[in-house]
């Protein structure tokens, strides 16, 4: 898989987890509110990884 496609999935891993959030506001779910903004924190990890990765590969070739 290659470091845009992990970039990619970060960033839909970081929204599903912004309507997780949003769907915990709305229905006033502190639990689903926690679980949004867990999600969002591992994807933005995640995403940074994949970019820290590209950056290094690319300096290389």
């Amino acid at each position: 898989m290659g470091k845009s496609t992990e970039i990619a999935r970060a960033k839909a891993r970081r929204l599903k987890g912004m309507i997780k959030e949003s769907d915990g506001i709305a229905l006033e779910n502190e639990r689903l509110k926690a679980e949004g903004r867990k999600e969002q924190a591992e994807a933005r990890r995640e995403e940074a990884l994949a970019r820290a990765s590209r950056a290094a590969s690319s300096r290389w070739e």
